[in-house]
Formats: structure tokens, C-alpha cells, sequence
């Protein structure tokens, strides 16, 4: 007889629930948010903002894990590169996932809760977007749009912390969250629907047998076009937004470099090869990570 492969640890089904072993998911939410922090601290924001915002970046983006496997486990189970999510092949039951989803959030919010009283309120409405993403896809043509808002949710959230006081209104959450602010997180949605749309392209045969909606099914043969351009939008927007606040050739240098690596995978998706389309998803954070240097750099070498 063949030996049965041992069962997986509890810590170890835990992990895999929140994509402990793929880093690049918390990334690309990390560093918008790090950039912002940046802006709105005219530099380096301080070590308590920046533990609150990597270690809350990390905290929600593994609570995201959660909530979406448990929303889409019976979506899942029909898409080979997800079937063996633990919730999806019944490794994991529901009310266990999201218990642990709910922890994540709980110690999240206890971050949030160092900070001040607009960014506390602010938390509520980035946790309610989170927890709707999951339920566009059977609802809206381009859910990816709902999750560009979810993943630039820490921009207004950073400003807030770096600017905000101590009143509990949503007249200083205003105060607080200036014009630009909210025009940044418009231009990091547009990257936000670029990736996924990368993502979507993966799981686009899968998808339509199952019936859900992606950005890659609604932009159908425009879709290596829409990526381009949602990348177009998101670093002009940048690049305009940052070079009105005074930032100079370093930070313009950043978004170069983040428009050459657009360029790459342009090359990894016009052939729409499963392979080509997660490699180019699955390295998008150094096109975020390129932005925020910039602005660091370009702001710590006034």
C-alpha cells in the first residue's frame, strides 16, 4: 500500500490560508501606502507610523485572505490554481477561517487605534470595502475597480494619520485627507486594475465557465491594451500629483524606472499565456516599490 501523506499542521493550513508564502499580495499594498506616508510626513513619517502602517498592511491583507477564500470557496473549487486554498478543498472549515480572519482585523484595528481619531474613522470604511470586494465579482463588470479602492484605502489613511486630530467627525477626517490625497488614490487604483487585470487573465478560461466578473472578461481582446493603459494613468497621475507637491528628477527618475518595467510586462502579457500573465501579476510590486523610492529619495535628498 501506498503511505497516506501526512495532514498538514494547523499553523501550517493557517499560513496557506493567508498566503504567508507570497509576499508580493501585501506589497503591493505596502508601498502606496509608504509613499503616501511620505508625502504627508514631508519624509521619513516617524517609526511608530511606519510599524502601524507595514505591520497593519500585512495584519488586513491576511484578513482579506480570509474573508475572500470563504466568500468564493465554491467559485474556487472549479479554478485549478485555487482548488487546494484550504477553505475551498475543506481542509479548513468556514467559521475556522474566519475566526482567524477576524483576529487579523481585531489586532489591525488595535494598530489604528495608536493613531488618532480620523484615521480610526477612516478604518471603518476601508474594512467595509474589503469585505464587499469579495461579492462585486457577481455584481459589477470590472470588480478589480472595488478592489483598487480597497488596496488604496492606507493613501487617505496615511495622510490622515501624519495630518489628522482629535475630533471625531467627518468634518476632520476633511481636514485631514487633503485634495491630493484622494487624486493619489485614484491614480494607484488604475495600477490597482492594471495587476489584476494581469491576474484575471490567468483565470479568464476558468472564469467564464463559471460565470463570474473580471476586468480581463469585460475588456475581452482589449484587454493587453487596458493594462497598458491603466499603467498610463497611473503614473501620469503620479507624476503630475507629485511633481505639483515640489518633488523633483529623483522622484521622476522612480517613475521611470516604474514605466520601463510597465514596458517589460507588456512583453510577458500580449501573448496572454497563463504564465506570462502571473509572472508580470506576480512582480508588480517592484513597480510600486520604484514609486515610493522615488518619492522617499527625492524628498530625503532636499
Amino acid at each position: 500500500m501506498t503511505p497516506t501523506a501526512p495532514s498538514p499542521s494547523r499553523l501550517a493550513l493557517y499560513l496557506h490560508l493567508i498566503r504567508w508564502d507570497r509576499p508580493a499580495g501585501w506589497l503591493l499594498l505596502l508601498w502606496p501606502t509608504l509613499a503616501a506616508l511620505w508625502l504627508a510626513g514631508d519624509g521619513f513619517p516617524g517609526w511608530h507610523l511606519l510599524v502601524v502602517f507595514t505591520l497593519g498592511t500585512v495584519l488586513m491583507r491576511s484578513a482579506g485572505c480570509c474573508a475572500n477564500d470563504v466568500a468564493d470557496r465554491e467559485f474556487d473549487r472549479h479554478v485549478k490554481r485555487t482548488a487546494s486554498r484550504p477553505v475551498t478543498s475543506g481542509a479548513l472549515p468556514v467559521h475556522e477561517a474566519l475566526t482567524v480572519g477576524a483576529v487579523l482585523a481585531l489586532l489591525a484595528f488595535a494598530l489604528v487605534l495608536t493613531t488618532n481619531a480620523p484615521t480610526i474613522l477612516l478604518s471603518f470604511a476601508a474594512l467595509a470595502i474589503a469585505l464587499a470586494y469579495p461579492y462585486a465579482k457577481r455584481l459589477v463588470a470590472m470588480p478589480q475597480a472595488v478592489l483598487g479602492v480597497a488596496f488604496s484605502f492606507g493613501i487617505p489613511m496615511a495622510f490622515s494619520a501624519a495630518l489628522g486630530g482629535r475630533d471625531w467627525s467627518l468634518q476632520a477626517v476633511a481636514s485631514a485627507v487633503p485634495a491630493h490625497a484622494w487624486w493619489l488614490l485614484l491614480g494607484n487604483l488604475c495600477w490597482v486594475l492594471a495587476y489584476d487585470t494581469e491576474y484575471a487573465m490567468v483565470d479568464r478560461d476558468d472564469d467564464l465557465k463559471i460565470g463570474i466578473k473580471t476586468s480581463a472578461i469585460t475588456l475581452g481582446r482589449w484587454d493587453v491594451i487596458g493594462v497598458m493603459g491603466f499603467y498610463a494613468a497611473y503614473l501620469l497621475s503620479w507624476a503630475v500629483t507629485g511633481w505639483s507637491l515640489g518633488l523633483g528628477r529623483i522622484f521622476l527618475l522612480g517613475i521611470a524606472v516604474a514605466a520601463l518595467q510597465a514596458g517589460w510586462h507588456y512583453t510577458l502579457i500580449r501573448d496572454r499565456s497563463r504564465d506570462g500573465c502571473f509572472k508580470a501579476f506576480r512582480l508588480n510590486h517592484w513597480v510600486g516599490f520604484a514609486v515610493f523610492a522615488g518619492v522617499a529619495l527625492d524628498l530625503s535628498l532636499r
